[in-house]
């Protein structure tokens, strides 16, 4: 007998912020999606999303994520309910390199990732 799969609780919501072209894939399958964001719009629903009590998975695409503001540095800090995470750039993918690279070269040395 299979062990039970965890599964995001019910209600979750699933928020893209993006260039249009990546939001509206996204769009597909029912997330909620703001494209062509910036980052007062993705201040404004992170601070919505942190008053309304709900959980959350926030999808930003690289350069939102990296625009910094002080409600995206605070549940990024906090953790739990609302979990922030980073998309690679629509048109330049290979161009991605998540921050946990550094740390694991760092960590294992320079070759950890070839």
């Amino acid at each position: 007998m299979r062990p039970p799969v965890d599964r995001p609780a019910a209600g979750a919501r699933l928020v893209v912020l993006g260039s249009a072209g990546l939001a509206d894939g996204f769009s597909l399958i029912g997330a909620e999606v703001h494209a062509d964001a910036d980052s007062a719009t993705v201040e404004k629903v992170l601070e919505q999303l942190a008053h309304s009590g709900e959980a959350a998975l926030v999808l930003l695409e690289t350069p939102l994520a990296h625009a910094g503001g002080p409600w995206l540095s605070r549940l990024r800090n906090e953790g739990g309910r609302i979990v922030i995470t980073e998309l690679p750039p629509l048109p330049a993918p290979q161009e991605y390199a998540p921050a946990v690279d550094a740390v694991l070269r760092g960590v294992l040395g320079p070759g950890a990732l070839s």
